[in-house]
């Protein structure tokens, strides 16, 4: 991208209309009535739910595909579903890393693309490859060859990696299209968040109800290799919007992370410092007290050099002390909100298994997918986010005096106990399952179908959805809003590594209860006849371990000081 472009008078801006920190592609200033807004966020909102379209191709029936064709345990399938998903969590802070740092989030899109593209193409061909069973007699009964499992792993890694790029910077470059500092552009940037993950419960939407059907009933290859060619004309679609796009300039200070990496190198190495002396610093530069200098008061002591010069280059300035307060206020909310992630990542993987034991028929030719039923989550997710959206934050708007009717930690609390409640429905469900298949003789009869309704899952769901819309939403927001400028990438890296460690958080967990329940030839809670197992006794542990951190984050919330800047 070109700076330093002169401009005739006839392409000068209007000043007053001119955003203020941002450039256009080739580098000018660039005005707000033909850039940004809404007109460059619908090439990114696009973009994202073909991107959701294509992770969700894989994701949401995967664990169907290993326990399937590749012949893996329920327990042991779960476990991997949970730590690629938890590995494709994580990688956005790598990639936000590399966005924040070197690239910039522009070139990391299309950088990341191409891998996602990649991984996708190779993972069709992993499923289409001709099988070799030399060493099995009966071939219904056998697993693909190593190398063909070696190299499914390999594509389906690599997907992650794309991922990892992809999303973190797809959605701060799309909230960047909007200029806080305009008021009604600051409005908008708000049901961005909420438009935008609307977006992307339309592409899951998609997936659950055409891709599942077609790896369920016609073929695995073609229900991976769709998603491929959506993902080719996502990038083109991006590509397209380039000319309208704000990209914001480059701070010439030094990089973020050794600002704020330096404010807790200075703390250490002032460790002795009196806090009379920091008094003393303070008012020489003119700081008035307020409630964020007494937060992390140890943090201070950076304000001064260990010798107690003031050389250039050795202290650290009260903005960078505040920048590394606001990251460090972070991570309490960060903790207390991975239990929220460990209920959420069942409803790809238990939550569908559970569904594949049920009466899924339609009509008397039609069975409905079992990771079909996800979609009632983002269905939840697409009627709810318009009633939110433009009838809840209205009236809590009027009500509060706040741009976003409730604060966003409010947001995110009231759905953890949303989801809360969604474990207790599972659970009681799920008793009720295992009580008709022993009413019915069914126990020792796996593969039977248990004469009950798939509808009795859909409550769970459609609680988990609404719980989605307050919890999932409101991170986003409350993770790009809080971080330094140059950090935004990184911020939405935060929160989706919040769903990346409750991942592997899961899987330990369910590894933990298989090794201790499973002793002495009893049935696991995740036997592979799941009318052996106890999936509801799983979900009630869910349900204390979630009221506890609830009550952990109603702490810490209370006392969160929001950013300055910040109308949250």
């Amino acid at each position: 991208m070109a700076t330093g472009v002169n401009i005739s008078d006839a392409e000068t801006p209007f000043l007053g209309d001119v955003v203020e920190g941002s450039v256009d592609f080739k580098g000018r200033p660039v005005t707000r009535s033909k850039s940004g807004g809404w007109r460059s966020a619908s090439f990114i909102i696009g973009v994202e739910v073909a991107e959701r379209f294509a992770y969700y191709g894989i994701s949401s029936n995967l664990i169907s595909y290993l326990t399937g064709p590749l012949g893996q345990s329920v327990a042991t399938a779960a476990v991997n579903v949970n730590a690629w998903s938890g590995t494709a969590s994580l990688l956005p802070l790598l990639g936000a890393f590399i966005a924040d740092s070197y690239l910039g989030r522009y070139r990391t899109i299309i950088i990341s693309s191409l891998l996602y593209i990649l991984g996708l193409g190779f993972l069709t061909l992993s499923t289409v490859l001709p099988l070799n069973y030399s060493d099995c007699q009966d071939t219904a009964t056998c697993s693909p060859p190593k190398l063909q499992i070696i190299f499914f792993f390999f594509a389906l890694y690599l997907v992650a990696f794309g991922q990892g790029g992809h999303k973190p910077c797809v959605q701060a470059f799309g909230a960047d299209q909007f200029d806080a500092q305009d008021p009604e552009e600051s409005k908008a940037k708000s049901s961005f968040f909420n438009w935008w993950y609307f977006g992307m419960c339309g592409g899951l939407l998609m997936t659950l109800w055409i891709l599942n059907y077609i790896q369920d009933n016609l073929s695995w290859g073609l229900g991976f290799g769709i998603p491929c060619i959506v993902m080719g004309l996502a990038l083109i679609v991006f590509l397209l919007g380039s000319f309208t796009y704000r990209f914001r300039q480059s701070s010439d200070e030094k990089n973020p992370f050794l600002r704020i990496g330096n404010v807790f190198i200075n703390a250490v190495r002032n460790w002795q410092t009196t806090a009379s002396a920091i008094s003393v610093e303070q008012e020489v530069q003119g700081i008035l007290p307020h409630e964020g200098s007494e937060q992390f008061k140890f943090l201070n002591k950076a304000l001064l050099a260990p010798d107690g010069s003031k050389e250039n280059g050795k202290i650290c300035s009260i903005s960078e002390v505040e920048e590394a307060k606001a990251i460090l206020r972070l991570i309490p909310i960060w903790i207390t909100c991975l239990v929220y992630a460990i209920v959420f990542s069942q409803s790809s993987t238990l939550f569908t298994k559970q569904g594949a034991t049920l009466d899924r028929s339609l009509g008397s030719n039609f069975e409905v997918p079992a990771a079909s039923l996800q979609s009632f989550i983002s269905l939840s997710v697409v009627v709810f986010i318009p009633i939110y959206d433009r009838i809840l934050v209205p009236v809590a708007r009027a009500i509060t005096r706040k741009p976003s009717g409730i604060t966003v930690l409010q947001r995110i609390g009231t759905g953890i106990f949303l989801s809360i409640l969604s474990m207790v429905i599972a659970a009681i469900v799920e008793k009720k399952r295992l009580e008709t298949a022993i009413q019915y003789g069914l126990v020792d009869m796996p593969k039977a179908t248990i004469p009950m309704s798939i509808c009795w899952l859909i409550p769970q769901y459609l609680l988990f959805g609404i719980s989605d819309v307050f919890t999932m939403v409101g991170l986003q927001e409350f993770f790009y809003d809080q971080v330094p400028v140059e950090l935004k990438s990184i911020g939405l890296s935060l929160y989706l590594s919040i769903f990346g460690i409750g991942s592997f958080l899961s899987s330990f967990l369910i590894s933990v209860i298989e090794n201790i329940t499973g002793k002495d030839g009893q049935s696991s809670w995740f036997s592979d006849n799941l009318n052996r197992a106890h999936l509801d006794y799983f979900y009630w542990v869910l349900a204390v371990l979630s009221t506890m951190a609830f009550t952990a984050y109603l702490y810490f919330s209370r006392s969160y000081i929001y950013n300055k800047s910040s109308s949250l």
